[in-house]
């Protein structure tokens, strides 16, 4: 079903001179010589006029699949998109390129001129919240308008089998409808085989209309590791990747904490983010986060799809996410503009824990299916395998044993059979009445007689006592490992009780493996250091140091005005002509005319 075409396809001379046009346009409006991936063939479908869902990774290119097309095709691209502030992001770097782009949104001023604009047919994108998309009078407006294309974007918000479910893009179905003749394209980068057939049906996509893409992201090197200090593990992390990061935390309390302690220990930028913040401050904090190229914010998981930052160098998660499919797409903002970063899960027990009791406010009909998650999760946070691989065989894909790019595959961890230590463990759980921590239980099973050990007759129970020498040191990481799937369960106390599973394994019916991690430096880094500038090319930071000056100069995000590989090549090849800085990729015309002379002046001053 993978992009199949119809069979009445236009013949293949008319596609290729299509493609040819739009690789020509290609290079004059983003300064790329050809498509990646499977652009072109998202971007032929739309040309010949087909509906289409494009499943593509973070940082393949998504929007240039419409943004492209609406520079050749007659008419205006509207774009349904999720948030305010991914259609302003997406705004300046549409301007930026040349493309005439407007955003129609409760925060901007200039409503009318936007609608004059788009009814006289003079934008070729036109920005919209589904939210406003499916009102009647704005059903009005596009019949007064000249229409290319609807792009959908985050389309799997649209899917209640989906992980970010969103009730006001059910609504864009009749608003489409309404104008027949106008394809549809609908993308995101996190859907699985269940999402994406019920994208299709809700959005009124054909089955021959998907286009999947994959969902591997090569650059991005996965390490999950048991929570301990995670300041000085996210420290650390810092220090390993220069440049901009994203720190996810559970609850607001624990982002300001984080972002106070960070900023002291390491002497970089760091900035909070949360709903509790004042809006003001939350925007500036925003602001200047998405201009930075080296701060760090450290957020709940109300911030990130509003974002579209290339150079974001780490995603780190304080806590397991919700998802492996919320998972996916936070750590997605990490690398889009392809060059090498890391995706760091700090967890424990205790989140899982919280997770699992969550699942009781869950609708009963949904239970299940949210139960599934969290245990593939689970299984992916517990794996001794390529985490890569279980990422990508969650979403349907057949990928290699191994990526050679995640912690599990730099350096493997070693796996022991944990069964009889986990059943004297879940034995002391029962024998001491499913109310004490774990805290409690290592006294006990270790034979550790204190006074609240004493006065509860623990120390003449038939566990006292039983685990010692290097078995005692696997207690923790067996305790995670039962709590991570549910074997052990928290009561409201912080105490833990059995759990689904539990009784299997202590009649010898289940078995229990435990991942042990290396203690051992890692070995060699393939795709892992982050350093912008890896040859330490002088011109490169010239070049940076212009483009921080151009971008405040205009008001825009540095990248907006290069991308850090476009910066590296102009590096290298040192142009000194317009017409061969005009052959770097991502110089398009707009921005060589714009930028152009000042950047051969700094090539040729340095």
């Amino acid at each position: 079903m993978d992009d199949l075409l119809a069979p009445d396809r236009p013949s293949t001379d008319a596609l290729d001179g299509k493609l040819d046009d739009a690789r020509a346009e290609l290079r004059r409006t983003f300064g790329f010589d050809d498509f990646r991936g499977r652009q072109a063939a998202v971007v032929e479908r739309v040309l010949m006029g087909r509906s289409t869902l494009a499943v593509m990774p973070t940082g393949a290119g998504k929007s240039l699949t419409y943004q492209l097309p609406a520079t050749m095709l007659a008419g205006t691209c509207v774009v349904v998109s999720p948030l305010i502030a991914l259609m302003h992001d997406q705004l300046r770097s549409a301007r930026a390129n040349g493309i005439r782009a407007a955003t129609l949104t409760s925060a901007d001023a200039d409503w009318r001129e936007t609608q004059d604009a788009f009814r006289a047919g003079e934008l070729d994108l036109l920005y919209v919240a589904p939210e406003r998309a499916s009102q009647p009078h704005f059903r009005e407006l596009l019949s007064a308008a000249p229409l290319s294309l609807f792009a959908v974007d985050e389309a799997h918000c649209v899917s209640e089998w989906g992980h970010d479910f969103r009730p006001d893009y059910r609504m864009l179905r009749p608003m489409m409808d309404a104008f027949p003749d106008v394809p549809r394209l609908a993308l995101t980068a996190t859907a699985d085989r269940q999402t994406r057939a019920d994208v299709m049906a809700q959005l009124g996509i054909p089955e021959d209309g998907l286009v999947l893409a994959g969902f591997d992201r090569p650059n991005i090197r996965y390490a999950i590791t048991p929570r301990d200090n995670p300041v000085r593990q996210i420290a650390g992390i810092m220090q390993d990747r220069p440049g901009p990061g994203i720190v996810y935390a559970p609850t607001r309390r624990k982002v300001e904490d984080i972002a106070e302690k960070l900023a002291s220990a390491t002497g970089r930028p760091v900035l909070p983010y949360h709903a509790g913040l004042p809006a003001e401050e939350r925007a500036d904090n925003q602001a200047r986060f998405v201009a930075s190229e080296d701060m760090v914010i450290v957020a709940t998981i109300a911030f990130g799809m509003g974002i579209d930052k290339p150079d974001v160098r780490f995603v780190a998660h304080v806590g397991v996410p919700k998802s492996i499919e919320a998972y996916y797409q936070e750590t997605g903002r990490a690398g889009r503009d392809g060059d090498p970063a890391g995706a760091v899960m700090l967890w424990g027990a205790s989140d899982f824990a919280t997770a699992r009791a969550r699942l009781e406010e869950v609708p009963e009909d949904r239970r299940m299916a949210e139960r599934q998650r969290l245990d593939a999760l689970a299984g992916l946070v517990e794996t001794a395998q390529c985490r890569r691989a279980i990422l990508l065989r969650h979403f349907g894909e057949d990928p290699p044993e191994s990526c050679g790019n995640c912690d599990n595959c730099l350096d493997a961890p070693g796996v022991t059979d944990a069964t009889e230590l986990a059943r004297k463990l879940l034995s002391a759980v029962y024998r001491t009445g499913q109310s004490f921590g774990m805290g409690h239980l290592e006294k006990v099973l270790t034979g550790t007689a204190d006074d609240r050990v004493r006065q509860r007759g623990h120390d003449t129970l038939s566990v006292f006592g039983i685990v010692g020498g290097e078995e005692a040191g696997l207690l923790k990481p067996v305790a995670r490992a039962l709590q991570a799937h549910g074997h052990l369960v928290a009561n409201d106390h912080g105490g833990l009780a059995l759990g689904g599973g539990a009784r299997e394994i202590l009649k010898g019916e289940r078995e229990v493996a435990i991942v042990i991690p290396p203690k051992r430096e890692r070995r060699g880094r393939r795709g892992g250091g982050a350093t912008p500038n890896p040859v330490g090319n002088p011109l490169f930071e010239a070049l940076r140091a212009l483009r921080k000056e151009l971008a405040e100069e205009a008001g825009v995000p540095p990248y907006v005005i290069f991308h850090d590989s476009t910066l590296r090549e102009m590096a290298l090849a040192r142009p000194d002509t317009l017409t061969r800085l005009g052959q770097i990729g991502g110089v398009g015309a707009k921005k060589l005319e714009a930028y152009g002379d000042r950047f051969l002046r700094c090539i040729v001053e340095n």
